[in-house]
């Protein structure tokens, strides 16, 4: 999961650009990139590290014009600190593209011999972002006439990208001398959303993976892209849109929602404040129905996404509600730490616990999800040490027990505790007294209570459903058994972290770089 920003105003964006990918840097913290377009000519500074540490005053200047594209990355498997896949990419052919990508394409691997045999283009990375570039400059070149653009062209073109194309993406791109564009893949699985701006010279469009950057930069929200729309929007700010797509079925991520987007994000008509909030109060009731002789004293959430949650079932059950652990905020994240003991080490450098809450207490904590089980471990371990008579422990989504391939980065299946375990053994593993899940119908329940016109989630996993219906068993095997050679005791997505983000995209299980 990635951050990817699209503007066209009407004065220099390389600032709007910048504060853009600030406020979205929890969704990638491994690369960063801007490109601008002046004229005909593109403009592009990207590296390795937080917004703040690629761009200095002498990269900004170079950034000139009136619009652009930006983007964060996490790391993947095989790809971190590898500044040549930071993104954007540009190929010159035909016309001169700029992209940025969020997601992961399941084929792309069958892509990139597509390319290399059939279309004779060349890459240079092992990022899929590069092989959806070359696939999106091979259908404009092939459905231009005498190499002219239109919206016509474009829109054939992104047609058959969604032909070709397998898996979750959102992309933003830049057609020189032309304008911007902007799609989402046929399922709507990774988020994308328009923002508008009425200047004093005309009007301005902001695309972006969350609306919470729109906020930021005085930008109204518009609307989302719809799954296999395409938005186009030239450089004089005219905006048209199509659907390009043969077959669509909405399913966003719920992983967003859970846990990855930041809580004043609004996508695809849900906000995830909201969504969070509900999910408490959907955990109280499985507790109140299936725990009701648990002894709580206290309701205590881990820092920072499960804090909603938290609150709203302490609400709910009339139980207190404290504030158990303070957060550094200056520590590396735990899932990018190399073996298991600098990961726990890492743990308690980032969270401390504060003894008065917990000693003599039997402490509720709650946490917005759990994927290895290490950080839960290690906090119920904190938590005792502090005090606590009893810790019982609740997780506001169900049991991670697959391997999501849409661009969200798990570790391996033998790497997830609950893959191979039943809740009762997953307590005795992280020391818990009582182990609480959230049900995925209640889950399902809570998202769509906030927008009912969603119906469907990609939530594979949780379940193993893979709604784009290419992702077979033999499939999965192939890419853990490569996932396993390249990093082995690798992976990401550590329990729950997420306003600062999405901590939680490292691992790309084709091991071609997730934009």
């Amino acid at each position: 999961m990635c951050g990817i920003l699209g503007v066209v105003a009407t004065t220099p964006v390389n600032q709007l650009l910048y504060d853009g990918l600030q406020v979205l840097q929890h969704r990638g913290q491994d690369a960063a990139g801007v490109a601008t377009a002046d004229g005909g000519r593109f403009h592009m500074h990207k590296g390795s590290g937080l917004v703040r540490d690629v761009f200095r005053t002498r990269n900004m200047r170079s950034l000139v014009g009136n619009w652009g594209i930006a983007h964060c990355r996490y790391p993947t498997a095989g790809s971190a600190d590898n500044a040549a896949e930071a993104q954007p990419f540009y190929v010159n052919s035909p016309f001169g593209l700029m992209l940025a990508h969020n997601g992961n394409l399941t084929n792309a691997d069958q892509l990139k011999q597509d390319m290399f045999l059939q279309d004779l283009r060349h890459m240079n990375t092992n990022s899929d972002s590069e092989v959806l570039l070359n696939v999106l400059a091979h259908e404009l070149q092939a459905a231009s006439t005498k190499y002219q653009v239109d919206a016509e062209t474009i829109f054939k073109a992104v047609a058959g990208v969604h032909r070709r194309v397998r898996g979750a993406y959102a992309v933003v791109a830049m057609i020189a001398g032309y304008g911007l564009l902007a799609f989402r893949d046929p399922c709507g699985i990774r988020p994308l959303v328009i923002g508008r701006n009425q200047a004093s010279q005309g009007t301005e469009y902001l695309v972006a993976s969350e609306s919470v950057a729109l906020d930021t930069l005085g930008f109204k929200m518009l609307r989302d892209v719809e799954p296999g729309e395409a938005v186009l929007i030239d450089v004089r700010g005219n905006f048209v849109s199509r659907q390009c797509a043969d077959l669509t079925s909405h399913a966003p991520c719920m992983f967003e929602f859970v846990y990855l987007a930041r809580p004043d994000s609004v996508m695809d008509g849900i906000s995830v404040y909201e969504t969070r909030v509900k999910m408490g109060d959907y955990l109280a009731e499985k507790i109140r129905q299936t725990m009701p002789h648990l002894e709580i004293d206290a309701v205590i959430p881990i820092p920072d996404s499960s804090r909603p949650s938290a609150m709203a079932l302490a609400t709910r059950l009339n139980l207190p509600y404290r504030e158990g652990f303070v957060k550094n905020r200056y520590i590396g994240r735990t899932f990018i730490m190399p073996g298991q003991a600098t990961r726990r080490k890492s743990v308690r450098q980032k969270l401390n616990a504060i003894t008065q809450e917990f000693k003599g207490r039997n402490v509720l904590l709650v946490d917005d999800s759990i994927v290895r089980g290490t950080t839960s471990r290690e906090i119920i371990l904190m938590a005792r040490e502090a005090g606590a008579k009893k810790v019982y422990f609740a997780s506001a989504s169900p049991p991670v027990r697959f391997a999501n391939v849409y661009g969200i980065d798990m570790p391996t299946r033998n790497e997830l505790i609950a893959a191979f375990r039943d809740d009762e053994e997953i307590r005795r593993e992280i020391g818990a007294d009582g182990l609480i899940y959230q049900d995925l119908d209640a889950l399902k329940a809570a998202v769509r209570s906030v927008n009912p016109t969603v119906t469907r989630f990609e939530t594979s996993c949780f379940d193993g459903s893979y709604i784009t219906g290419d992702v077979t068993a033999l499939y999965l095997q192939h890419i853990e058994n490569r996932r396993n050679v390249a990093s082995p005791g690798a992976g990401a997505g550590e329990d729950g972290d997420g306003f600062d983000g999405a901590d939680g995209e490292q691992l790309d299980l084709n091991l071609v770089q997730a934009g």
